[in-house]
């Protein structure tokens, strides 16, 4: 299987994203495995803030071929990004508005834990430019909440969700969790009743995993079985849908003018440059036909000493063509509608032909639904998601990618 030289995942191939990383949060969650530590002083956000335009110099530097491309979404992921006030976060959108070109209805999303919001904040957080919110809700359960580690009661989510909306900002999505700890079917179906009574746009619902490395993997609690976290996701999927929120994605449900662009471009195998401690970036190199991959140092000190010195900041890789139609897979199946033939070929060279054996063997296995534009996971595919896609995986380093999880994780980092 050859894979010819890729170009940009995109309908059109000048578009990119942008990921910008705040690592900082109040309180390490215990199921979080993302690159986030405990603010326990007074954050410098001037340095932060000019260590993130330096990394941005770089890349530019570094891969001329994506200047020019237009900023079609900004995600500010985290830790907790609303730590950082509205003026620091402004500075950092002008500072990139000044290096890239913005679509003008460029989607522009921050993650809020509603604990860390103070009265009014939204309102500037809007003035910077930010017009999707995601609320790291997870759960109404104010019994629930101190054990997943969280900092805001239900009460604190539901003034925040209000005061998004009095601040104008459009989008708002909500993230929910369900098979916590101990609960019940009925307390999952509450969450989502809840949820959809604060009128998001957008609500994320995802399954509480054990990520390794983190604090409930080295103590499990107590979690529902597998057929009670099947019927929680069967009955609140069934919820939401009534509600007018169609799932699109594994773990995503929005009417579909509000789908998240920023997530579909990761799905669909799009590029998108990373800044910030631990951020990730995927290019795409249209001369070199090549696909490259770049990580930043994790922790914060050492990201923000690094970024303004000589040299590469973080590591760059170049992904081998036989990973390819694995790395696709690995996110394009989890939406419904699966992809498209056309879409295959432009973002990684390989033809509907070159993976016929491997879609008939899961067709055959009924996971794999293949019509003449394209493939999606069956019913029972969606089921049993993991199983489809290690189908996918290469001899060659497959193993150690499933060993490492990353065909088993509940969300996008």
């Amino acid at each position: 299987m050859t894979a010819s030289a890729p170009r940009n995942a995109l309908a059109d191939p000048g578009s990119i994203s942008l990921y910008v990383h705040i690592p900082w949060c109040v309180r390490k969650c215990p199921y979080c495995d993302f690159n986030s530590h405990e603010a326990r002083a007074a954050l410098d956000e001037p340095r932060y803030v000019a260590a993130l335009l330096a990394d941005l110099d770089a890349d530019l530097s570094d891969f001329a071929f994506v200047r020019g491309r237009r900023v079609d979404s900004v995600f500010f992921g985290g830790g907790t990004p609303s730590l950082f006030s509205a003026q620091s976060i402004a500075a950092i959108l002008d500072g990139c508005r000044a290096r890239l070109r913005f679509a003008a209805d460029c989607e522009i999303s921050l993650e809020s834990n509603p604990g860390t919001i103070e009265h009014d904040s939204f309102q500037g957080f809007a003035a910077a430019g930010i017009n999707r919110v995601s609320l790291g809700v997870q759960s109404f359960d104010d019994q629930a909440l101190p054990r997943l580690g969280r900092i805001h009661s239900a009460d604190d989510a539901r003034r925040a969700a209000a005061e998004v909306h009095a601040a104008g900002i459009a989008e708002l999505n909500l993230d929910l969790m369900y098979a916590l700890p101990e609960q019940t079917l009925a307390a999952a179906i509450t969450d989502v009743e809840s949820a959809i009574a604060l009128a998001p746009t957008h609500i994320s619902h995802y399954q509480l995993t054990l990520e390794p490395n983190t604090l409930f993997a080295a103590r499990p609690p107590p979690l529902p079985d597998e057929d009670v976290a099947c019927a929680m996701q069967e009955l609140c999927g069934a919820r939401l849908a009534g509600a007018g929120f169609a799932q699109y994605e594994v773990s995503a449900y929005a009417g579909s003018s509000h789908h998240c662009r920023h997530n579909l471009n990761y799905w669909r195998f799009g590029d998108y440059l990373g800044i910030g401690a631990g951020a990730h970036g995927k290019l795409t190199d249209p001369e070199g036909g090549r696909v490259l991959r770049t990580a930043k140092p994790k922790l914060p000190r050492s990201y923000q000493e690094k970024a303004v010195g000589p040299g590469r900041l973080g590591t760059l890789e170049t992904v081998a063509p036989a990973q390819y139609a694995f790395e696709f897979m690995l996110n394009a199946l989890r939406l419904n509608a699966g992809f498209r033939w056309q879409q295959l070929t432009a973002t990684t060279g390989l033809s509907q032909l070159d993976l016929a054996l491997l879609c008939a063997q899961a067709e055959a296995r009924g996971l794999l639904e293949i019509d003449a534009d394209g493939a999606r996971a069956s019913a029972l595919g969606y089921r049993f998601l993991n199983d489809l896609i290690g189908l996918f995986l290469p001899d060659d380093g497959g193993q150690k990618l499933a060993k490492q999880g990353q065909i088993n994780r509940s969300r996008l980092p």
